[in-house]
């Protein structure tokens, strides 16, 4: 999406949010747009993130009232099941979603393995994806709604651990894939590290226990703990590490 026009729709969104006084959404959009669209609130603004599940690359933005904690995405996930002889790819399942004339915005992620996927769109468009789509390609396919786990693609978790001298996602890059702070800086400048499925947009960020950091091209890790201290006084690190 053009940065102009995403820029324009972000304040029409907070706008209607703060008159009609409800959660007002928008996406599904990628990381870059993602990074783009949080630089038009200011301090105190609310807003949330949701791609259907925890770690989705394609997430919606939702912006909220003062008065409400947490919203209801209208996300639906739809499950579609063919023979597992047949090869079906990423390509294959986004064509045929395009070819109904929706929007590629109401289109999340689509997680593949054999004989399944699960696709997530936005709630407007669920009931017309689900009754039109009958084959995928040449390929028959049967529709079910929501997903049972694990979803297709879903990684086992490596504990570990190492020391850092500060909570900053800079300093975290660097220990966890191995690189300099200023390799990691590059990448955050790069738009390659996400905490919680959002772009980081500077190296002075600090990660908690139990966020979720993104690193492009090294990987995905769950923060376990940062708030233990080693003999020589450094922040003991604990990470699950998807593998």
């Amino acid at each position: 999406m053009d940065a102009n026009l995403l820029s324009a729709r972000i304040c029409d969104l907070k706008d209607l949010c703060y008159k009609s006084n409800s959660p007002k959404f928008i996406g599904f959009l990628t990381s870059q747009e993602m990074a783009l669209a949080l630089k038009q609130f200011n301090l105190g603004e609310r807003y949330e993130t949701s791609g259907g599940y925890d770690g989705a690359e394609r997430v919606m933005l939702g912006v909220l009232p003062d008065w409400c904690d947490s919203a209801v995405f209208p996300i639906k996930a739809i499950t579609i099941t063919y023979r597992t002889c047949d090869k079906l790819s990423h390509r294959d399942f986004l064509g045929a979603l395009m070819a109904l004339g929706i929007s590629r915005e109401t289109v999340g992620d689509i997680l593949i393995e054999n004989g399944r996927a699960v696709v997530f769109v936005a709630d407007d468009v669920a009931n017309f994806v689900f009754t039109q789509i009958e084959k995928i390609g040449n390929v028959g396919v049967e529709l079910n709604w929501d997903y049972c786990e694990p979803l297709p693609g879903a990684s086992s978790k490596q504990a570990c651990s190492t020391t850092i001298a500060s909570t900053r996602i800079d300093c975290v890059v660097a220990a966890i894939c191995g690189m300099s702070r200023g390799q990691a800086a590059q990448k955050i400048a790069d738009g390659e590290v996400l905490i919680n499925s959002i772009t980081v947009a500077k190296s002075t960020v600090t990660v908690k226990q139990d966020d979720k950091v993104t690193i492009s091209k090294k990987g995905k890790y769950d923060i376990k703990a940062c708030d233990e201290f080693s003999k020589k006084g450094r922040i003991i690190l604990k990470y699950d590490k998807y593998v």
